[in-house]
């Protein structure tokens, strides 16, 4: 049977506020998309890292991680940085498969984000 888990991937900051903010948003995003399990997995300067994710997920008998990048646009984190530790993860975990969203940039969504806050500022 296969077991879906979602991993918010985000850069990670010192300031736990962010950190708790990425957390936040993987919830409400799991909820919408169906995901049961999930977590929010972090580049550097936070913790969980993704291969520690993947690896707890695996444990708890997960079998694909849909890993969701919670970034703008495909930099090095996301052209280098994730591919590497994705490839990490997957040997640790052969029997998990691991997937990757594109990141952020590009989804129409953004435009109307960007125009509503500027709208807002204009009106306040």
């Amino acid at each position: 049977m296969v077991v879906d888990a979602l991993i918010v991937f985000a850069h990670g900051s010192r300031r736990a506020e962010a950190n708790e903010a990425v957390e936040r948003v993987a919830a409400i995003a799991a909820e919408k998309g169906g995901f049961a399990v999930w977590r929010a997995a972090f580049l550097e300067l936070a913790e969980p890292t993704l291969t520690t994710t993947v690896k707890a997920l695996a444990t708890e008998g997960v079998t694909r991680i849909v890993v969701a990048p919670y970034f703008l646009v495909m930099g090095i984190h996301l052209t280098q940085d994730l591919p590497r530790l994705m490839a990490e993860a997957q040997k640790e975990t052969p029997g998990v498969e691991l997937v990757s969203t594109p990141p952020l940039d590009g989804h129409p969504a953004l435009a109307d984000i960007l125009s509503e806050r500027a709208r807002t500022a204009i009106a306040e």
